[in-house]
This record gives structure tokens, sequence and C-alpha cells, in this order.
């Protein structure tokens, strides 16, 4: 099952990833949805890759890193951490709620589309 981590929970969920490494957070939107809005990498490491870039990029990855999945509701990025898991990687979590949750729960001032 994948680990579903709310906006507001995050920096819980950050401290308990470097356990196991440095901290990965997997924006699976579209280059217009980053230009729109996108978080801060803040003690973590923010990679953008759209969802249909991933089975071909999957080799940039590293499994045994934490990566956490980020899309704007959360569908997309769900899949995304899905697929991951299916392919061997370690400690794979999903943001509930994507990045409009994160604008609503943890950062007001971004942009909300």
């Amino acid at each position: 099952m994948i680990e579903q981590v709310y906006p507001r929970d995050f920096d819980t969920w950050l401290a308990a990833a470097r356990a196991h490494g440095e901290p990965l957070v997997l924006d699976v939107r579209e280059p217009w949805e980053w230009q729109t809005a996108s978080v801060r990498a803040d003690g973590f490491e923010l990679m953008t890759l759209p969802m249909r870039a991933v089975p071909v990029r999957l080799h940039d990855l590293d499994r045994s890193r934490p990566i956490a999945c980020l899309c704007h509701h959360g569908g997309r990025s769900m899949q995304v951490a899905a697929f991951l898991a299916h392919h061997g990687f370690e400690h794979v979590a999903n943001i509930a709620g994507g990045i409009d949750a994160w604008a609503r729960e943890k950062d007001p001032n971004l942009p909300r589309y």
C-alpha cells in the first residue's frame, strides 16, 4: 500500500524519510503546470518529470531513495507512486491532494489553478 502524506504532515514525513536517504519530491505534472505553481525545495530535492516520461526515465531514479510523488490533485502522482513501488522502489509516498492541497495547507501564497 502506498503511503498517503497530506501537505500539512509533509515535514513529519520528511524527517522520517531522511533515515533512508535524501528525500526527493517527484513532480509528475506537465511543464505548463510547473510554470503556474511549484513547490519550493526546502529540505528535499525537487525533480520535475511529466508522468508520461517516468517509464523512460526510470533508470534516473534511485530505488532506495525516499520519493514523494506530487501532481495537481493526487491522482496522477498516486499512479506514479504505484508504478515505482511495482518496480522495486522501497520508500514511496503520494502527496495526497497534490499541489492544490499544498497551497491550502502548507503555502497559501502558492497560486491555485
